[in-house]
């Protein structure tokens, strides 16, 4: 059973930082992909950003310039970096994993709290 494990979520004022952390119970090479998703009260979970096992990065047109993912292969873990936070990224954030064995398998973290301060 794969786990997904964030953290770093917290309290920041508008135009601050925070760095979440995923870290997978096992290689994060064996997922094509891993990124972060967030849910807002009252609506639909959304990509933010996700990021290949070759490194290749997709990021939605809302945190472009502001986030950045990246990975740490030797320490199976993803990051996100946040920075020139709104209070508009106030949601969850999910750390997401999918791998790919004939058909696809999807895992997800338990979420972690963000909540940005105007």
């Amino acid at each position: 059973q794969v786990q997904l494990v964030e953290s770093g979520g917290g309290l920041v004022q508008a135009g601050g930082s925070l760095r979440l952390s995923c870290a997978a119970s096992r290689s994060i090479f064996s997922f094509n992909t891993m990124g972060w998703y967030r849910q807002a009260p009252g609506k639909q979970r959304e990509l933010v950003t996700d990021i290949t096992t070759g490194g290749s990065t997709n990021y939605a047109d809302f945190v472009k310039g502001r986030f950045t993912i990246s990975r740490d292969n030797a320490r199976n873990t993803v990051y996100l970096q946040m920075n020139s936070l709104l209070p508009e990224d106030t949601a969850v954030y999910y750390c997401n994993a999918v791998a790919q064995y004939g058909q696809k398998y999807y895992y997800w973290g338990q979420g972690t709290q963000v909540t940005v301060s105007s």
